[in-house]
Protein backbone atom coordinates (compact mmCIF):
# COMPACT_ATOMS: atom_id res chain seq x y z
CA UNK A 1 0.00 0.00 0.00
CA UNK A 2 2.67 2.56 0.98
CA UNK A 3 4.47 1.43 -1.95
CA UNK A 4 1.74 2.05 -4.46
CA UNK A 5 1.51 5.73 -2.44
CA UNK A 6 4.91 5.90 -3.23
CA UNK A 7 4.63 5.36 -6.77
CA UNK A 8 1.68 7.60 -7.25
CA UNK A 9 3.34 10.28 -5.42
CA UNK A 10 6.75 10.30 -8.02
CA UNK A 11 3.55 9.70 -10.93
CA UNK A 12 2.33 12.84 -9.98
CA UNK A 13 5.30 14.82 -9.21
CA UNK A 14 6.99 14.23 -13.00
CA UNK A 15 3.15 14.97 -14.55
CA UNK A 16 3.54 18.81 -12.45
CA UNK A 17 7.13 18.29 -13.60
CA UNK A 18 6.64 17.79 -17.41
CA UNK A 19 3.57 20.66 -17.44
CA UNK A 20 6.09 23.12 -15.80
CA UNK A 21 8.71 22.76 -18.57
CA UNK A 22 5.90 22.77 -21.19
CA UNK A 23 4.63 26.44 -19.95
CA UNK A 24 8.33 27.52 -19.67
CA UNK A 25 9.28 26.71 -23.04
CA UNK A 26 6.17 28.64 -24.18
CA UNK A 27 7.35 31.47 -22.62
CA UNK A 28 10.61 31.57 -23.32
CA UNK A 29 10.67 30.38 -26.90
CA UNK A 30 7.39 32.53 -28.24
CA UNK A 31 7.86 35.77 -25.99
CA UNK A 32 11.62 36.17 -24.70
CA UNK A 33 13.68 34.84 -27.68
CA UNK A 34 11.53 36.64 -30.33
CA UNK A 35 11.72 39.92 -28.35
CA UNK A 36 15.51 39.71 -27.19
CA UNK A 37 14.40 39.58 -23.54
CA UNK A 38 17.48 38.71 -21.07
CA UNK A 39 16.30 38.79 -17.61
CA UNK A 40 18.77 36.13 -16.12
CA UNK A 41 19.29 32.20 -17.18
CA UNK A 42 20.40 29.86 -19.75
CA UNK A 43 17.76 31.31 -21.84
CA UNK A 44 18.76 35.15 -21.20
CA UNK A 45 22.45 33.85 -21.91
CA UNK A 46 21.47 31.97 -24.89
CA UNK A 47 19.76 35.47 -26.09
CA UNK A 48 22.60 37.37 -25.56
CA UNK A 49 25.10 34.67 -27.46
CA UNK A 50 22.70 34.36 -30.65
CA UNK A 51 23.01 38.30 -31.11
CA UNK A 52 27.30 37.60 -31.56
CA UNK A 53 27.17 33.80 -32.66
CA UNK A 54 25.97 32.19 -36.07
CA UNK A 55 24.10 30.01 -33.90
CA UNK A 56 20.14 29.82 -32.72
CA UNK A 57 18.98 30.95 -29.08
CA UNK A 58 17.70 27.39 -29.08
CA UNK A 59 20.60 25.56 -29.99
CA UNK A 60 22.65 28.07 -27.50
CA UNK A 61 20.16 26.80 -25.03
CA UNK A 62 20.41 23.25 -25.45
CA UNK A 63 24.48 23.21 -25.25
CA UNK A 64 24.58 25.53 -22.60
CA UNK A 65 21.89 23.14 -20.92
CA UNK A 66 24.23 19.85 -21.29
CA UNK A 67 27.19 21.67 -20.77
CA UNK A 68 26.03 22.86 -17.08
CA UNK A 69 24.76 19.45 -16.21
CA UNK A 70 28.49 17.95 -16.96
CA UNK A 71 29.96 20.57 -14.70
CA UNK A 72 26.72 19.97 -11.97
CA UNK A 73 27.56 16.38 -11.82
CA UNK A 74 31.51 17.25 -11.53
CA UNK A 75 31.37 19.69 -8.74
CA UNK A 76 28.04 18.76 -7.07
CA UNK A 77 28.42 14.84 -7.49
CA UNK A 78 25.48 12.80 -8.68
CA UNK A 79 23.01 13.83 -6.05
CA UNK A 80 22.17 17.19 -6.77
CA UNK A 81 19.44 16.11 -8.62
CA UNK A 82 17.27 14.11 -11.27
CA UNK A 83 15.00 16.28 -11.48
CA UNK A 84 16.64 19.05 -12.07
CA UNK A 85 18.44 16.76 -15.29
CA UNK A 86 14.62 15.64 -16.51
CA UNK A 87 13.47 19.59 -15.98
CA UNK A 88 16.79 20.55 -18.30
CA UNK A 89 16.93 18.02 -21.02
CA UNK A 90 12.85 18.55 -21.60
CA UNK A 91 13.24 21.86 -21.89
CA UNK A 92 16.08 21.75 -24.09
CA UNK A 93 15.09 19.25 -26.50
CA UNK A 94 11.45 21.42 -26.36
CA UNK A 95 12.63 24.57 -27.30
CA UNK A 96 14.75 22.95 -30.47
CA UNK A 97 11.92 21.06 -31.41
CA UNK A 98 9.40 24.66 -31.70
CA UNK A 99 12.71 25.94 -33.61
CA UNK A 100 12.35 23.39 -35.88
CA UNK A 101 8.55 23.02 -36.11
CA UNK A 102 7.62 26.82 -35.32
CA UNK A 103 10.16 28.84 -36.85
CA UNK A 104 9.85 32.21 -35.99
CA UNK A 105 11.72 35.59 -37.31
CA UNK A 106 9.75 38.22 -35.34
CA UNK A 107 7.99 38.78 -31.98
CA UNK A 108 4.06 37.40 -32.08
CA UNK A 109 2.60 41.25 -31.99
CA UNK A 110 3.62 45.14 -31.78
CA UNK A 111 3.00 45.41 -28.32
CA UNK A 112 6.59 44.39 -26.35
CA UNK A 113 5.21 45.27 -22.96
CA UNK A 114 2.41 42.76 -23.04
CA UNK A 115 5.08 40.04 -24.48
CA UNK A 116 6.88 40.77 -21.56
CA UNK A 117 4.28 40.14 -19.12
CA UNK A 118 3.77 36.73 -20.73
CA UNK A 119 7.94 36.47 -20.73
CA UNK A 120 7.71 37.10 -16.92
CA UNK A 121 4.70 35.71 -15.96
CA UNK A 122 4.91 32.10 -18.10
CA UNK A 123 8.43 31.22 -17.11
CA UNK A 124 8.06 32.47 -13.40
CA UNK A 125 5.42 30.37 -12.54
CA UNK A 126 6.72 27.49 -13.97
CA UNK A 127 9.72 27.99 -11.68
CA UNK A 128 7.47 27.94 -9.02
CA UNK A 129 5.41 24.93 -9.67
CA UNK A 130 9.32 23.31 -10.28
CA UNK A 131 10.39 24.83 -7.08
CA UNK A 132 7.11 23.31 -5.35
CA UNK A 133 7.95 19.56 -5.83
CA UNK A 134 11.80 20.29 -4.79
CA UNK A 135 13.02 20.93 -8.46
CA UNK A 136 14.56 23.39 -11.01
CA UNK A 137 14.77 24.24 -14.33
CA UNK A 138 18.99 23.88 -14.29
CA UNK A 139 20.85 26.04 -16.18
CA UNK A 140 22.08 29.31 -13.85
CA UNK A 141 20.78 27.21 -10.70
CA UNK A 142 23.44 24.49 -11.02
CA UNK A 143 26.39 28.10 -11.17
CA UNK A 144 24.35 29.50 -8.35
CA UNK A 145 24.67 26.17 -6.46
CA UNK A 146 28.40 25.73 -7.48
CA UNK A 147 29.27 29.36 -5.92
CA UNK A 148 27.03 28.48 -3.09
CA UNK A 149 29.44 25.45 -2.44
CA UNK A 150 32.72 26.65 -2.96
CA UNK A 151 32.21 30.67 -2.06
CA UNK A 152 30.44 32.22 1.19
CA UNK A 153 27.66 33.52 -1.22
CA UNK A 154 23.85 32.06 0.04
CA UNK A 155 21.60 30.57 -3.24
CA UNK A 156 19.92 33.20 -3.28
CA UNK A 157 22.13 36.13 -3.63
CA UNK A 158 24.72 33.68 -5.83
CA UNK A 159 21.82 33.33 -8.24
CA UNK A 160 20.65 37.02 -8.22
CA UNK A 161 24.21 37.77 -9.20
CA UNK A 162 24.47 35.72 -11.84
CA UNK A 163 21.08 36.46 -13.47
CA UNK A 164 22.14 40.44 -13.09
CA UNK A 165 25.08 39.83 -14.64
CA UNK A 166 23.29 38.81 -18.08
CA UNK A 167 20.90 41.34 -17.50
CA UNK A 168 23.42 44.02 -17.55
CA UNK A 169 24.76 42.43 -20.28
CA UNK A 170 21.55 42.75 -22.50
CA UNK A 171 22.26 46.52 -22.22
CA UNK A 172 25.30 46.22 -24.48
CA UNK A 173 24.98 43.49 -26.59
CA UNK A 174 21.25 45.14 -27.74
CA UNK A 175 19.98 48.46 -26.95
CA UNK A 176 19.10 50.67 -23.87
CA UNK A 177 15.37 49.98 -24.45
CA UNK A 178 15.62 46.36 -24.74
CA UNK A 179 18.26 46.49 -21.00
CA UNK A 180 15.23 48.24 -19.55
CA UNK A 181 12.76 45.83 -20.75
CA UNK A 182 15.29 42.50 -19.08
CA UNK A 183 16.09 45.08 -15.79
CA UNK A 184 11.89 45.02 -15.21
CA UNK A 185 11.95 41.57 -15.83
CA UNK A 186 14.55 40.68 -13.47
CA UNK A 187 13.07 42.53 -10.49
CA UNK A 188 9.41 40.93 -11.96
CA UNK A 189 10.31 37.30 -11.87
CA UNK A 190 11.10 36.86 -8.33
CA UNK A 191 8.09 38.80 -7.28
CA UNK A 192 5.75 36.40 -9.57
CA UNK A 193 7.60 33.61 -8.19
CA UNK A 194 7.38 34.06 -4.47
CA UNK A 195 2.93 35.25 -5.35
CA UNK A 196 2.60 31.56 -7.41
CA UNK A 197 4.29 29.72 -4.42
CA UNK A 198 2.59 31.03 -1.91
CA UNK A 199 -0.74 30.01 -3.96
CA UNK A 200 0.12 26.53 -4.51
CA UNK A 201 0.16 26.01 -0.52
CA UNK A 202 -2.62 28.39 0.45
CA UNK A 203 -4.43 26.59 3.27
CA UNK A 204 -7.06 27.95 5.60
CA UNK A 205 -6.53 27.75 9.35
CA UNK A 206 -9.49 27.57 11.08
CA UNK A 207 -10.59 28.12 14.60
CA UNK A 208 -13.53 27.02 15.87
CA UNK A 209 -15.05 28.56 19.31
CA UNK A 210 -18.32 25.87 19.56
CA UNK A 211 -20.56 24.34 21.69
CA UNK A 212 -20.92 20.96 20.15
CA UNK A 213 -18.38 19.90 18.51
CA UNK A 214 -19.07 15.88 17.95
CA UNK A 215 -21.10 16.72 14.71
CA UNK A 216 -18.79 19.33 13.23
CA UNK A 217 -15.20 16.76 14.43
CA UNK A 218 -16.98 13.95 12.75
CA UNK A 219 -17.84 16.10 9.34
CA UNK A 220 -13.77 16.75 9.43
CA UNK A 221 -12.36 13.50 9.85
CA UNK A 222 -15.22 11.69 7.80
CA UNK A 223 -16.14 13.78 5.06
CA UNK A 224 -13.43 16.13 4.51
CA UNK A 225 -10.58 13.28 5.62
CA UNK A 226 -8.75 15.72 7.64
CA UNK A 227 -7.38 15.48 11.48
CA UNK A 228 -8.79 17.77 14.16
CA UNK A 229 -7.55 19.34 17.38
CA UNK A 230 -9.75 20.50 20.38
CA UNK A 231 -9.56 21.87 23.59
CA UNK A 232 -12.07 23.12 25.95
CA UNK A 233 -12.03 26.75 26.89
CA UNK A 234 -13.67 29.23 28.95
CA UNK A 235 -14.99 33.37 27.85
CA UNK A 236 -13.76 35.69 29.30
CA UNK A 237 -17.08 37.47 29.45
CA UNK A 238 -19.54 35.17 30.78
CA UNK A 239 -16.92 32.57 31.99
CA UNK A 240 -19.21 29.63 30.30
CA UNK A 241 -17.51 26.83 29.24
CA UNK A 242 -16.40 26.44 25.31
CA UNK A 243 -14.99 23.80 23.17
CA UNK A 244 -12.33 25.07 20.30
CA UNK A 245 -11.70 23.39 17.21
CA UNK A 246 -8.41 23.76 14.96
CA UNK A 247 -8.19 22.43 12.09
CA UNK A 248 -5.98 22.85 8.52
CA UNK A 249 -8.23 22.68 5.38
CA UNK A 250 -7.32 23.32 1.37
CA UNK A 251 -9.00 26.02 -0.15
CA UNK A 252 -12.23 23.90 -2.13
CA UNK A 253 -12.59 21.94 2.07
CA UNK A 254 -12.47 24.77 3.64
CA UNK A 255 -15.85 26.71 2.20
CA UNK A 256 -17.12 23.21 2.82
CA UNK A 257 -15.99 23.69 6.34
CA UNK A 258 -17.76 27.01 6.53
CA UNK A 259 -20.87 26.26 5.40
CA UNK A 260 -21.46 23.04 7.10
CA UNK A 261 -20.36 24.95 10.96
CA UNK A 262 -23.14 27.85 9.71
CA UNK A 263 -25.37 24.95 9.21
CA UNK A 264 -24.89 22.76 12.30
CA UNK A 265 -24.24 25.58 14.47
CA UNK A 266 -25.38 28.97 13.61
CA UNK A 267 -23.69 30.33 17.11
CA UNK A 268 -20.40 29.12 16.82
CA UNK A 269 -17.65 31.73 16.41
CA UNK A 270 -14.96 30.81 13.23
CA UNK A 271 -12.14 32.55 12.57
CA UNK A 272 -10.29 31.68 8.86
CA UNK A 273 -6.95 32.41 8.47
CA UNK A 274 -4.79 32.06 5.24
CA UNK A 275 -1.55 30.23 5.33
CA UNK A 276 0.82 29.09 2.28
CA UNK A 277 3.49 27.15 4.96
CA UNK A 278 1.89 24.00 6.47
CA UNK A 279 4.07 21.23 7.42
CA UNK A 280 2.71 17.77 8.72
CA UNK A 281 0.84 14.49 7.70
CA UNK A 282 -1.33 15.26 4.84
CA UNK A 283 0.57 18.44 3.63
CA UNK A 284 4.51 19.29 3.35
CA UNK A 285 7.15 16.48 4.62
CA UNK A 286 9.75 17.38 7.22
CA UNK A 287 11.97 17.18 4.35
Amino acid sequence: MARNMKKDQIIGEYIILTLATIILDIGVYFFKFSNNFSFGGVTGLSVLLAQLLPLRASTLNFIINMALLVFGFLFLGKGFGIKTVYVSVLSSAGLSLLDAFVPMSAPLTNQPVLELIYAIVLPAASAAMLFNVNASGGGTDIIAMILKKYTTLNIGMALFLVDLGITIAASFVFDVETGLFSFCGLIAKSLVIDEVIENINLCKYFTIVCDHPEPICDYIQNTLKRGATIYHAEGAYEHTQKVVILAVMKRGQAVLLRNYVRNIEPGAFITITNSSEIIGKGFRGLN
